[in-house]
């Protein structure tokens, strides 16, 4: 689940991804794709019936850049916010690439270094949120391959990319203004991701993991780590 340069757009965070073409005029950008993932058992299928989810929180994003706070608003996306918290609660995001880094688009992350957490994670999908806010510049939302398709990729956006709002990516939080420049600053010089550009191959991150990309891509940005701090 992925956001792509915006000729087509489907999230990817697997080997395979289906992709929506959209207008030549968004040819630039790319699109939001995802290929598969697979979440561990839990006892709902819908993460929008966690209680714990029901107001707003922050997450620190601590960063090879430096620290991004993120707002995550259940209000905005419940479904969204409730997965977010659980990966980030579970410790999911630890030591995870920025692995699509589109300047002037998106920067996308969300598939895990260890190849035995991911097999656990990717096809566990939860069902779409409502579009309420707009893809605007530092806004996250989870990417996907199709209709009920989530799991764990997200992006965060670098402008305002509210052509992704008719095709069904629902923000559930926003970078904080101040942390932009953190999110500015993330290694982008890999492109888009195999085939269609330089960057990564996301069959061989799901099978192989980290080793992949630290022998491939040495210069990616990570998430060392990521946590619920205060408001």
């Amino acid at each position: 689940m992925a956001p792509m340069r915006m000729t087509k757009l489907w999230f990817s965070l697997a080997c395979l991804l289906p992709i929506l073409a959209v207008s030549a005029c968004n040819a630039r950008r790319g699109s939001t794709e995802e290929r598969a993932e697979i979440v561990r058992p839990q006892a709902s299928n819908d993460p929008a019936a966690a209680p714990a989810s029901a107001q707003p929180f922050t997450v620190l994003l601590d960063t090879t850049k430096g620290p991004i706070h993120i707002e995550v608003h259940p209000e905005w996306a419940p479904r969204g916010a409730a997965r977010f918290r659980e990966l980030v609660e579970g410790g999911y995001y630890t030591d995870v690439a920025f692995f699509r880094v589109v300047q002037g688009f998106m920067a996308q992350i969300g598939i895990h270094g260890d190849p035995a957490v991911n097999s656990r994670w990717r096809e566990n999908s939860f069902p779409d949120d409502p579009v309420t806010q707009s893809n605007t510049r530092g806004m996250l939302s989870f990417a996907t391959r199709g209709p009920n398709t989530r799991t764990t990729q997200f992006f965060i956006n670098f402008v305002d990319n509210s052509n992704l709002d008719g095709m069904g990516f629902a923000p559930f939080a926003r970078v904080r203004e101040a942390d932009m420049a953190i999110v500015d600053s993330l290694y982008n010089g890999y492109g888009e991701g195999a085939p269609r550009g330089n960057g990564p191959d996301q069959g061989q991150m799901h099978s192989v993991g980290n080793s992949y990309l630290r022998a491939n891509f040495p210069n990616l940005d990570y998430v060392r780590s990521a946590s619920i701090v205060p408001n």
